[in-house]
């Protein structure tokens, strides 16, 4: 008689690592194209304009079936007021409406010419004008999705039905694109601390006024990641370097550290007064990480900036608000 094998089979679960990463990006998501955007726009919107503009681009009846759910008007329909004060938001709409990116903004569709909104957050003059035209189509698309959902449509929809999009566009990212987009979103989180000093923006660069009347340039780049520099006699001179680190596997994160550095010594040689690292701080050992890179002045935790939220969060706030020269505009958060 054959002897049964007394070797048991192991039940392993694989990586979550996948998760985590996709969490990371789902923090500055919120931020941006989720329901929290959509909150932070109707906290500055002024109610009887957004009340006659949303009158004038979403259907009648689709607003009446909105009523008997229960369901505010604003998060079906977009607005040119909301889309004015949060330009990202145009995401919001085409995730809700499960249209990807590549979709939305790929040629015939004419959408393209609002892209910059979604991704940078920013809104041209000549954008402006035509935000009406996009209201008004996206007020039809979005009024047939209203009516056609069964048995009818209901507010846990509208907090679900964007994930399903929004979960297929994170699947396509891979570690780089995530660090890519960990970098975008990092820089439009700047953009809020520094706000009312700005006096030039485009995609890449903020330019501010500081608290003694200088000139402060932010910008992308690559080594560093985001370079600050302060204008003195007409010459820009560096002052911080800001590396980020978007990934979230753990058996790589002092490789991601030694990037860093390598950044950061070159950025000394460029005379860099300070040098930061976000880094996904979460279960690190935060002394062998001052080890991998002991040029980093400030380490901070990158989910928390992205997440506009924690100790790590505060403390970046408050010591760039220093470094720029600049007085924080809220003590919020």
């Amino acid at each position: 008689m054959a002897r049964l094998s007394s070797k048991r089979e192991e039940v392993k679960c694989p990586s979550i690592s996948r998760q985590i990463a996709f969490h990371q990006l789902l923090l500055s998501a919120r931020r941006t194209w989720l329901s929290g955007a959509l909150g932070e726009a109707l906290a500055e919107a002024d109610p009887s304009i957004l009340k006659s503009q949303l009158i004038e681009f979403a259907p009648a009846d689709a607003l009446k079936i909105l009523a008997s759910a229960q369901i505010r008007d604003e998060q079906v329909f977009p607005t040119p007021l909301l889309l004015q004060i949060k330009p990202t938001l145009v995401g919001y709409y085409r995730l809700l409406a499960g249209i990807p990116q590549k979709t939305f903004y790929g040629s015939g569709t004419g959408m393209g010419r609002l892209k910059s909104m979604e991704n940078s957050g920013l809104i041209t003059e000549k954008q402006k004008t035509l935000l009406p035209q996009f209201c008004r189509e996206m007020g039809r698309a979005m009024g047939e999705l209203v009516r056609e959902i069964s048995p009818r449509i209901r507010p846990e929809d509208l907090a679900e039905l964007p994930l399903l999009t929004l979960g297929a566009q994170f699947q396509g990212a891979n570690n780089n694109r995530i660090g890519q987009q960990a970098t975008k979103d990092v820089f439009l989180a700047i953009g809020k601390i520094v706000g009312k000093t700005i006096v030039q923006q485009s995609e890449n660069k903020l330019t501010l006024r500081n608290s003694s009347g200088n000139t402060v340039v932010i910008s992308l780049s690559s080594d560093p990641d985001v370079r600050i520099q302060l204008q003195q006699g007409g010459v820009l001179r560096n002052k911080l370097a800001i590396e980020i680190k978007g990934g979230t596997d753990k058996s790589n994160a002092h490789n991601r550290a030694g990037e860093a550095e390598k950044s950061h010594r070159k950025a000394r040689l460029q005379d860099f007064r300070e040098c930061w690292t976000l880094i996904f701080k979460t279960g690190l050992n935060q002394a062998k990480l001052k080890q991998e890179s002991p040029t980093t002045n400030q380490w901070f935790d990158v989910a928390q900036v992205l997440a506009e939220d924690g100790e790590d969060w505060t403390e970046f706030r408050t010591r760039l608000a220093d470094v720029l020269g600049i007085r924080l505009s809220s003590s919020r958060k």
